[in-house]
């Protein structure tokens, strides 16, 4: 049996690949893109057989005829971020991600857009913002998510109270039948409804199936006694027939018949969309505000909804205790809880949108007496635009914050996605706490209480066999609860492989022939993501969720934190924020940023790293090519470590997944050279004149960087033609009094590429009356972490943790200029040794600790001594200066540009701007190296060179790290300073 199984995927395999010549997108069957496409943001995991990438709407009318005449299944897929698993399963997955992005066509006047599927809602709005139009709904993955998959999945939304969903939205799409051919779904009065039923192909033939399930009286009786009360407008459970009976076809209403009612929400089962014509609507007022209402207790929040809910609120949204609880460890989170005051078990956030900001002053306070004559809630902050989206993205953030809790039980989807008729939650709330408590189970709530949604995730392991039981027997009991109150089963995450199962016993067992009718009709060989809605597979099959086959491995960073490394690499909950781009910001991910490839995305490295470490009987789980070349295009930037909700610190992965790698195969010369750069700098320093003369020489170098792996376009950096050591020495012998003492330290990069700047970091601290001590320490070892050479690491970290032992205070700090030598003190110092190894290592893990606590950027150090009143401003100049910066990337993840900003303002007449870049490219070695070079220039000409190249000449460019520095001179032909070098420069 297993043989024939074998055996017809062998040839489903080689007929896929005929494809090859008939498409132009891009196929693949390799181990890494299967595995990268084999999860969702959901507890689901299925390997498919295939992943295609069409170019454009003809690729897919072929894909689609190929499929039909094979009867390969197909799945249409985005960004995968959908929650029960619409887009897993074993079949062919389409991504229309990659290259059907396209904004078609605009009409201001008549106000809607034509988009292809693979548009990106954020990115569509950014578009449109000028023009002052936007497309409304919207979901938390909103800087990700396609239009072709909100479509799929009626996305909904924080704004659907004012908005609606996807649904209502939707004039027209564009779309390929199962058979192949090319059909528009739009507004049809009766007569061309009765058109389009003598057709004689397959659009003819849904038409009249429509036709004959809709006028039968039995079937309208049933659709109307088991679907949701019609004021429950968020509903994406089964197929939304309900609402193709009241138009001028089956009634006297004068409502046209649109089967683009029908697609929304149908999960890609009936028809593959290209394009979608969607209406828009013109951007809110010009005042923004947010009521934060906190509340003692859920029950509170529940009935302080609906007196929200009265006064015409643009959204209302819930956070609970526990998603609050989650952004207290997320570095990049915390100062979005800035209006957080107490222990709330829940806040409700009240959006208004007004005219003028005394309409929302005189709502706010009408809905806060009202709230306090109710004897609800005890604290009503009002915050205006542009402080709201910090608290917005600190509620969009609770999906990925809840799969970080540091425990096998995690909050789990399964019930997450009921909605009630909004009157009817705190009772349905109520009923469904006693289920819970039966059970002895607590829960998660948050989310869009104002449209009676919230999602309800239960904490369970479901790596244990009776939690996988519980799993299925809540899904049952809060279905039974959902169908008490005229629910639905599903507000907007849909049905997938999650809830299917549920439906003939959630909308009746007549219906759900219906749905099967329907499917059969459209889709009769069942090619369009075939298991979903109808035929879906036991709730309990394919999760995700497994024990480790090998739990012995020995890991040479500290994974305790996170529960081991089996544990870490579970992390990642699939939600996609990786997928994010440079037009919606942030730094995560560059490289998937870059080239657009799910391959590039954290998210993958997390599945393979996931794959192999639990999966593989293998004694060497991490000696295998196909992570190498996954983690080789991860450019270590840290930024997932504070951007992505759970925290996935892909850099320390991949850190030890080399170290392991190397431990079997050896280490490339290459590598051991870039690692050991400071050996190679000191050495040839006392040659520097020769050397500088000699290595970007353009007739010499490519003889010594072809042989090396080392990009012939790119140029190499200088030694300092000053020794640090020797200006110290002479400098520091006039002692002065000075307020304060402070260590400055004199890290590899500085001291053999920046002395000068070095030394005016020196300077400018005296100047402002700081006594400057240099202590004696090694290397940070960042260019061994970078390629993964940890265990050398180790012994640098170990002798430089030894050496500050008891000598860092308060008052005595350590500083540094380079982001990422000085922040590896208060990062991977403190993880670098597992504590349960030795007694030497817990004392050097523990020392770690209490360096963290006292290492700063020189940056920040001056901004606190600025906020705190410490420096003069009358020592600066007060000629007017405007600089532009670039943040490093560790400054950006594990501290802050603030500080930077901070003290490049400080001068009367000094005025900074931050350049909305990521990574800068280079990363270390990466930019250097060969096969790496166009990537890297890539990543730089996302955002930085094209605004370092539209920047006067007048206007100072800072970056505070010697590798972005460098980069922008290859890049725009730009001088880069240090912001502590324009300070010092700024002196009078």
């Amino acid at each position: 049996m297993k043989k024939t199984s074998t055996n017809k995927i062998v040839q489903k395999l080689l007929q896929i690949q005929k494809l090859s010549s008939l498409i132009e997108g891009d196929i693949f069957t390799d181990n890494i893109s299967l595995t990268s496409y084999s999860t969702d943001a959901s507890v689901y995991s299925e390997r498919p057989l295939a992943v295609l990438r069409p170019k454009h709407a003809g690729d897919v009318k072929t894909i689609v005829s190929f499929a039909n005449r094979h009867k390969i299944s197909l799945i249409p897929r985005a960004a995968g971020t959908s929650l029960a698993g619409q887009v897993v399963g074993n079949g062919v997955v389409a991504d229309v991600s990659k290259y059907m992005t396209h904004i078609v066509k605009l009409n201001t006047k008549e106000r809607w857009v034509v988009v292809e599927a693979g548009v990106i809602r954020d990115e569509l709005n950014q578009f449109l913002k000028p023009h002052k139009l936007f497309f409304a709904p919207e979901t938390s993955t909103s800087n990700r998510c396609t239009l072709g998959g909100m479509t799929g999945n009626n996305a909904c939304g924080a704004h659907s109270v004012a908005y609606g969903s996807t649904r209502d939205h939707l004039l027209e799409l564009e779309a390929i039948l199962s058979d192949g051919s090319e059909v528009v779904f739009k507004n049809l009065t009766k007569a061309e409804f009765q058109q389009k039923c003598e057709l004689d192909n397959l659009e003819g033939k849904i038409y009249r199936n429509a036709h004959k399930l809709f006028s039968d009286k039995s079937n309208r009786t049933e659709i109307k006694k088991h679907f949701p009360k019609p004021t429950i407008k968020r509903r994406n459970h089964g197929y939304a027939i309900d609402l193709l009976l009241d138009n001028q076809v089956f009634t006297d209403s004068k409502k046209p018949f649109n089967f683009s009612q029908l697609i929304a929400g149908s999960e890609g089962t009936l028809a593959f969309i290209t394009k979608l014509k969607l209406n828009l609507e013109p951007l809110p007022p010009p005042e923004t505000a947010l009521i934060a209402a906190h509340f003692s207790s859920l029950k509170a929040a529940l009935e302080a909804n609906l007196i929200a809910l009265k006064y015409q609120p643009e959204a209302v949204e819930l956070m609970d205790r526990t998603i609050m609880e989650c952004t207290e460890t997320n570095p990049n989170l915390q100062k979005n809880r800035f209006f957080i005051q107490g222990k709330p078990e829940a806040v409700l956030l009240i959006e208004f949108s007004r005219d003028t900001k005394a309409e929302i002053e005189e709502i706010a306070q009408k809905l806060e007496n009202d709230m306090q004559k109710a004897g609800l809630g005890y604290h009503f902050p009002l915050i205006f635009a542009p402080e709201i989206n910090l608290i917005w993205a600190l509620r969009k953030a609770g999906l990925g914050l809840l799969a970080s809790l540091e425990s096998d039980r995690r909050s789990t989807t399964v019930i997450e996605d009921t909605a009630v008729d909004v009157n009817d939650l705190p009772s349905y709330i109520a009923d469904f706490q006693l289920v819970l408590k039966k059970h002895g189970l607590s829960c998660v709530y948050y989310a869009h209480i104002g449209s009676g949604e919230l999602h309800l995730r239960p904490l369970l392991n479901l790596k244990k066999k009776e939690d996988v039981k519980l799993f299925r027997t809540l899904a049952y009991e809060v279905a039974s609860l959902v169908k008490k109150y005229g629910g639905s089963l599903s507000g907007e995450h849909g049905d997938g492989r999650l809830r299917g199962e549920l439906i003939p016993f959630t909308l009746g067992e007549k219906n759900y022939e219906l749905f099967k009718q329907i499917k059969n009709v459209w889709d009769e060989n069942h090619i369009f993501n075939p298991n979903k809605i109808v035929n879906t597979p036991p709730i309990s099959e394919n999760l995700r969720a497994q024990e480790a086959v090998n739990q012995s491995i020995k890991t040479y960073f500290d994974f305790s934190k996170t529960g081991g490394i089996f544990k870490t690499t579970e992390l990642c909950s699939g939600s996609g924020d990786c997928r994010k781009t440079e037009k919606t910001g942030g730094t995560m991910c560059p490289s998937f940023m870059a080239t657009r490839d799910e391959q590039a995305s954290t998210r993958a490295r997390a599945n393979l790293l996931r794959d192999f470490l639990h999966n593989k009987k293998s004694p060497k789980p991490f000696n295998h090519s196909d992570l190498y070349e996954v983690m080789d295009l991860c450019l270590s930037c840290k930024a997932c470590k504070s951007e992505c909700p759970s925290q996935v610190d892909m850099t320390k992965l991949k850190a030890e997944f080399l170290q392991h790698y190397y431990d079997d195969n050896g280490v490339p010369f290459r590598t051991w050279l870039f690692a050991h750069i400071t050996l190679i700098n000191r050495l040839v320093f006392p040659f520097r004149i020769i050397y500088n003369s000699l290595i970007n020489n353009k007739l010499l170098s490519k003889f010594w960087k072809k042989p090396l792996g080392i990009s012939t376009k790119r140029s190499m950096p200088e030694l300092s033609k000053i020794s640090v050591k020797r200006w110290i020495k002479k400098h520091l012998k006039n002692s002065k009094n000075f307020q304060q003492t402070v260590y400055l330290y004199n890290d590899e990069f500085s001291n053999f590429y920046d002395a000068d700047l070095f030394i005016k970091a020196i300077l400018l601290l005296e100047r402002l009356g700081y006594r400057v001590v240099v202590p004696k320490l090694g290397e940070s070892g960042r260019s061994f972490l970078s390629k993964g050479l940890v265990k050398k690491a180790q012994k640098m970290a170990a002798k430089n943790i030894q050496l500050l032992a008891g000598k860092l205070s308060t008052e005595m700090p350590l500083l540094g200029i380079e982001p990422s030598a000085i922040l590896s003190f208060r990062d991977d110092y403190t993880y670098l040794f597992p504590k349960n190894k030795s007694r030497k290592n817990a004392f050097l893990a523990k020392t770690a600790q209490e360096i963290k606590q006292h290492s700063y950027l020189l940056d920040e150090f001056l901004a606190s001594e600025i906020k705190k009143g410490k420096v003069d401003k009358k020592l600066f100049t007060t000629k007017k200066k405007h600089i532009k910066l670039h943040g490093h990337c560790y400054q950006k993840a594990l501290a802050s540009t603030d500080s930077s900003k901070t003290i490049l303002s400080f001068p009367e007449n000094y005025s900074v701007e931050e350049i909305s870049s990521g990574c800068c490219g280079m990363a270390g070695s990466f930019g250097y190296e060969s096969e790496h070079y166009e990537l890297s220039m890539k990543v730089g000409e996302l955002v930085l060179f094209p605004a370092i190249r539209k920047t006067e000449n007048e206007t100072l460019i800072a970056a505070p790290g010697t590798s972005c520095r460098q980069q922008i001179l290859d890049g725009t032909e730009r001088k880069a300073l240090h912001p502590i070098e324009i300070l010092y420069d700024a002196l009078i």
